[in-house]
């Protein structure tokens, strides 16, 4: 028995191929998304054992991997932790730059919370209040919260 594949002379097509694809985020996070856009309220999750808050919610606790089934209100503002300009654009990006990436620990959770800001980035440093600015038009997606803005006199609106 031969082997065709070595007379086989390989055949290449250049092209691209759309692959449209959603997925379910689950019970926890679906009911944070729709808290985001039906009530523009952010939603975290606190853990029975050790009192953490978590936003975004999970299911589990991060530190005592205890099942989370307390659901609380957070704060829409909160204090920038840490952030990172952007400066050049990427087709992967939510928006075009400029803009930062910031950690954000919001009112009444423990753990931060990383979003967009797109204004006053010359401002930006550690410490600072942001507030939360949600879209008009929403659709149960994180992007729900356009960006944060910040609060402070100091930096402010």
């Amino acid at each position: 028995m031969s082997d065709w594949l070595k007379e086989v002379e390989p055949l290449t097509l250049k092209g691209q191929i759309a692959v449209p694809y959603t997925w379910w985020v689950g019970e926890t996070g679906s009911r944070f998304l729709i808290s985001l856009r039906d009530d523009q309220k952010i939603l975290g999750v606190k853990c029975s054992k050790c009192g953490t808050v978590y936003v975004p919610p999970r299911k589990n606790c991060g530190r005592c991997f205890v099942d989370i089934n307390e659901w609380v209100d957070v704060a829409d503002e909160g204090v920038i932790e840490a952030y990172t300009i952007v400066h050049y654009s990427n087709p992967v990006q939510p928006v075009k730059a400029p803009f930062a990436y910031a950690l954000i620990k919001l009112d009444g959770a423990d753990v931060g919370f990383l979003h967009l800001i797109k204004d006053n980035l010359d401002k930006l440093k550690n410490g600072l209040r942001v507030k939360a600015k949600f879209k008009a038009e929403r659709s149960g997606h994180i992007l729900d919260i356009d960006s944060f803005q910040l609060s402070d006199a100091k930096g402010g609106k």
